[in-house]
C-alpha cells in the first residue's frame, strides 16, 4: 500500500468518525433543549454544523489523491 492509499484510507476513516461526533452533538442538543437550556443546545447545534463542514474538505482531499 503506497503512503497516498494510506492517506485515503485515514481520510475515509475520518469522515466516518467525523460523521459520528456530528450525531453526537445533535443528539446532546436535543437532550440540553429538552432539559431546559436551549443555550447550550444553541451552541452544541453550531458545533455539530461546522463539525459536519469538515466532511466537505475531507472528501476534498481525497477527490485530490
Amino acid at each position: 500500500m503506497t503512503e497516498l492509499e494510506k492517506l485515503k484510507h485515514l481520510l475515509e476513516h475520518w469522515i466516518e468518525h467525523n460523521d459520528d461526533h456530528v450525531r453526537t452533538y445533535e443528539e446532546w442538543a436535543e437532550k440540553a433543549d429538552t432539559l431546559g437550556r436551549p443555550d447550550l443546545a444553541r451552541v452544541l447545534g453550531k458545533i455539530a454544523g461546522e463539525t459536519g463542514k469538515l466532511d466537505l474538505l475531507l472528501k476534498e482531499a481525497i477527490n485530490l489523491i
